[in-house]
């Protein structure tokens, strides 16, 4: 039986290396569909924003721990197993990269339209226009958002538990069937890490938004 915090510290602490290995994936994948999503709901073609507009509306639609069950429980029965940790950033990325790319598309639109007809008139590619005009200023809009959705993330990879990846919430839960009485403890202690966490992630984008700022009114 678990006596003392020395005892319960290790491995809650290897659960935090799982969440933020978890974390650090499946906000790389979040990121990276957030743009692709936003900018393919701007396209010009018709049936990219019409697929587009599937995806964001399925995964905002539906419930995360229901993807995730999905992916992991479902996907096997139709010959695709796939492990909780692949399982858990795939779901954690697509989820959040549908609520990201609206970030990314409103972002653009609330750009004047004067800087885009400004670019045109430079004889800018559309590419130009986006990588050199529209994005550098979205991204000043972008990063608030972006770091409210990340830290929603963090909290969110705690269901992967649930597919029994060994992360700080399921580290947590076993430690508890073997100490019961040390429950406020470890709880606490599992709040004290997410908190932790959390508010890197916060200092983190706030640094960012000082750096994107630089030179901007």
């Amino acid at each position: 039986m678990l006596i003392s915090l020395s005892d319960i510290l290790p491995p809650l602490l290897q659960g935090t290396m799982v969440t933020g290995k978890l974390f650090i994936m499946s906000s790389l994948l979040a990121i990276v569909v957030s743009f692709v999503a936003g900018l393919g709901r701007l396209s010009n073609y018709t049936i990219v924003r019409a697929l587009i507009s599937f995806y964001v509306n399925v995964f905002r639609g539906t419930s995360l721990l229901i993807q995730l069950f999905w992916l992991f429980f479902a996907l096997p029965i139709l010959g695709v197993e796939l492990s909780p940790m692949v399982a858990g950033v795939l779901a954690m990325g697509l989820n959040y990269g549908a609520y990201g790319s609206e970030v990314v598309r409103s972002s653009i639109l609330a750009i004047p339209k004067g800087q885009m007809e400004a670019a045109i008139a430079l004889n800018m590619t559309r590419t130009q226009r986006m990588t050199r005009v529209i994005l550098p200023q979205a991204q000043v809009m972008m990063l608030p958002a972006f770091g409210n959705l990340l830290i929603e993330l963090l909290k969110g990879t705690s269901l992967v538990s649930l597919i029994t990846l060994a992360d700080l919430t399921f580290k947590g839960m076993v430690l508890r069937t073997f100490a019961i009485n040390k429950t406020p403890e470890i709880l606490g202690m599992m709040l004290v890490i997410y908190f932790i966490m959390a508010y890197i992630i916060t200092l983190g984008v706030r640094w960012l938004e000082r750096r994107v700022s630089v030179g901007r009114v």
